[in-house]
């Protein structure tokens, strides 16, 4: 990247560190809304998922890997504040001496609760409007879900964070939105097809999963949770920040 693009993600770094610590509700208000972006995408990727799997199960896959993209365009186009895509800015913003470790943490902490909280009430939301007949479907996938082993899920993480922070990057750099658009459908549905793990996704699957499917493990949700985490914080900061500022220009 040239040395304007740097400076672009390094000054949204340290426009996020300055909005949290200036105006708390707003940016909390932003972190919820992107929680609620996320949960648009977990409904309508699962909804179409459950519509294609007694017929064409494999078009299913594909076509809710498509559908889930609307939940990065519109926190792009509409403006959100997610943790996975924080991992990605404020590492590389404290790469770039913009802003201090303690202040990436923060950011983090308050987006990652921010997300919760929109995942939830959305989520329950939906499971009140009687989750879209979809109980059946979430039922066939969540205990396979739960029991990837630790190791793998860890990387799946890594690897998921990986493509969704390439396209929080491509909506950074694309100047045209029908370019951001499908730069970024192309990333997120990527690691949708892959079945690679997305913590902020996974907080709207497992409270409706626990909401309508029987005997789900409350302890195995937390696992995955902190493991996913974890993963995608490695994926975002190291795997895709660090090279891409140790490789960047300097002016």
């Amino acid at each position: 990247m040239n040395f304007d693009d740097v400076q672009k993600i390094a000054n949204a770094s340290k426009a996020k560190s300055s909005l949290v610590n200036g105006s708390f509700f707003k940016y909390f208000l932003r972190a919820i809304m992107a929680g609620f972006f996320i949960d648009v995408a977990v409904v309508f990727s699962n909804v179409v998922g459950n519509v294609f799997s007694g017929t064409f199960p494999e078009w299913g896959k594909f076509l809710s890997a498509i559908v889930f993209a609307i939940a990065v365009i519109l926190i792009v186009l509409v403006g959100g504040e997610l943790f996975t895509g924080n991992n990605f800015v404020m590492a590389f913003g404290a790469y770039s001496g913009s802003v201090s470790w303690k202040e990436v943490g923060k950011v983090w902490l308050v987006s990652y609760l921010g997300n919760f909280v929109g995942c939830l009430i959305f989520a329950l939301i939906w499971v009140g409007a009687g989750v879209s007949g979809t109980a059946g479907y979430f039922a066939g996938f969540i205990g396979n879900k739960l029991s990837i082993p630790v190791g793998q899920m860890f990387c799946r993480a890594i690897l998921c964070n990986f493509f969704v922070c390439l396209g929080v990057l491509c909506g950074l750099k694309a100047k045209e939105e029908v370019a951001k658009i499908l730069l970024i459908t192309l990333c997120i549905s990527g690691f949708v097809v892959s079945g690679f793990e997305h913590c902020i996704a996974n907080m709207g699957v497992f409270v409706v999963s626990a909401c309508v499917v029987d005997g789900v493990s409350i302890a195995a949700m937390l696992k995955s949770m902190l493991i996913v985490t974890l993963g995608n914080m490695v994926g975002g900061a190291v795997l895709l920040a660090w090279p891409i500022r140790k490789m960047s220009a300097d002016k």
